[in-house]
């Protein structure tokens, strides 16, 4: 550790370090009438599963608006079917996550009996992201039509 002081067994098995700690509190001892900050896990894996309930959706409308637009250019496009079934793999995924990210948010993490499944449903979760954001790096790799706009702006912009 740091000093070269006395240590001691902290609550998770780490030695901790007397001298460096003694550093940090003031010279009469720990503050008095001041209770320490207390970490609500519940509250915090709530915000946590809003956050990205909230990215969730904001994909989810991006997502619907390319299919619009993919649809719009027709089934003369060359990518056509595979976008259009790539989209919607990725819908049905966003779905499926959205519904796993409800129920995480239902249940108490406090509880200890729910938080062995939490685990396993958060796992889960993470796992159907992550396929979700591989299945729209395709969808934006096949992506759409060109549209010219930046040979335009190029030629615009005298390059």
């Amino acid at each position: 550790m740091q000093g070269l002081g006395k240590t001691e067994r902290g609550e998770q098995g780490r030695d901790i370090d007397l001298a460096s700690m003694r550093s940090t509190m003031p010279a009469s001892g720990p503050l008095q009438g001041v209770s320490t900050p207390t970490l609500n896990m519940n509250l915090y894996a709530t915000k946590k599963t809003a956050a990205e309930g909230m990215l969730d959706i904001a994909l989810f409308l991006a997502n619907i608006t390319h299919m619009k637009t993919v649809i719009e250019q027709g089934a003369g496009y060359r990518y056509y079917a595979a976008v259009l079934t790539l989209i919607s793999f990725s819908l049905a995924l966003q779905i499926v996550a959205g519904v796993l990210i409800i129920i995480i948010a239902r249940r108490d993490l406090n509880v200890v009996s729910n938080q062995k499944r939490l685990d396993y449903l958060n796992n889960v979760t993470t796992g159907v992201i992550f396929v979700t954001t591989v299945t729209n790096f395709f969808v934006s790799f096949f992506g759409s039509k060109r549209t010219g706009f930046f040979r335009w702006l190029l030629a615009r912009l005298h390059f």
